[in-house]
């Protein structure tokens, strides 16, 4: 265990002033809230414009629709706080998704739900590997790992498989009032991983990894190690993210979450994430999960096309960007 004056110590104690300073700014204070006052604003004008908008039934499905993103943005999270980026989580949701649904056709959930979070997780691991320990640029090594999933998947199955086993369905679709049980879950996930990084050691060291790598390094924290595991975070999540979304759904197909990294991304950095490493919160990325599912709700209340979605998410994420350009 770390001294108060071990160098590893005084490395962690540098950059929580750094990340205290962040936080203290007065711009990027302001900004911080950006997410959920954009959020808020839009859910004023849909509820006063559309009277469906309040219905159990449109809240219940705009909770599920966030579920996913929710979980992959967590992950992401991780790997953005520490300078990397992992582009290989779609592809590992399908994974999640083919190797779960047919596990649930011969295993009872308990055992097949484990199982399927494992395998994404040894996906994640693959990437934290090329990384940590062959030192490879994390754009290029997932850029890799994602086309060797994605084929990987259909060597698996080339064709869509539907889960037969009917009592995680079940409870995947559970509610308590208009609040679907896996949106609670996704809430408990989030508050474990800001626990996490704020309150822990490692958590702390994730963001010190980000902020500066070699200064890191010269203080004897084991740099290797906690990239490893915010890609072993990214994979477990993903994979989460991947049984529930075919539990959802009913059926897992070999071309499922396609273009999912984008929107991870898309929510942490509409949240307060700097793709340098070093700066982001776990209840900016909510904002920015709340506020994407809310756009996506809207238009298909509105049934605008879906691909308008890409089109928001683009200038949505210019916009952040360029709004904390100055920080730091």
């Amino acid at each position: 265990m770390n001294s108060p004056s071990s160098p590893a110590a005084r490395a962690l104690s540098v950059v929580g002033r750094r990340m205290g300073a962040v936080r203290t700014d007065w711009r990027a204070h302001w900004l911080s809230y950006l997410p959920t006052v954009a959020f808020v604003v839009l859910a004023t004008i849909a509820a006063v414009s559309s009277p469906d908008f309040l219905s159990e039934g449109n809240l219940s499905n705009l909770f599920r629709q966030i579920v996913t993103n929710g979980l992959i943005s967590l992950g992401m999270l991780t790997v953005i706080l520490s300078g990397g980026i992992d582009l290989s989580v779609g592809a590992t949701v399908a994974l999640a998704g083919i190797v779960g649904a047919g596990l649930l056709n011969v295993l009872p959930w308990p055992l097949a739900v484990p199982l399927a979070v494992a395998v994404a997780t040894i996906a994640g691991s693959v990437n934290g590997v090329l990384v940590a320990g062959f030192r490879l640029p994390p754009f290029v090594a997932t850029l890799a790992t994602m086309s060797a999933i994605r084929g990987f998947v259909y060597v698996v199955s080339e064709t869509p498989i539907t889960p037969t086993e009917s009592s995680f369905r079940e409870i995947v679709a559970s509610s308590v009032g208009p609040v679907p049980t896996v949106a609670i879950f996704m809430i408990g996930c989030f508050l474990v991983v800001s626990l996490f990084l704020s309150r822990t050691t490692m958590g702390r060291a994730i963001y010190a990894v980000g902020g500066n790598e070699e200064a890191v390094r010269l203080a004897g924290i084991n740099v290797r190690a906690h990239v490893m595991l915010v890609y072993l975070i990214s994979g477990f999540f993903a994979g989460i993210a991947g049984v529930i979304l075919t539990s959802r759904v009913g059926i897992a197909q070999p071309s499922m979450g396609a273009g999912f990294e984008l929107n991870g991304i898309a929510a942490c950095v509409i949240g307060g994430a700097a793709l340098s490493g070093g700066v982001g919160s776990v209840r900016g990325t909510f904002a920015g999960v709340l506020l994407l599912g809310l756009i996506s709700n809207l238009l298909n209340m509105y049934n605008v096309q879906a691909y308008y979605q890409q089109i928001f998410m683009g200038a949505l994420i210019v916009l952040a960007v360029l709004a904390r350009r100055k920080e730091g």
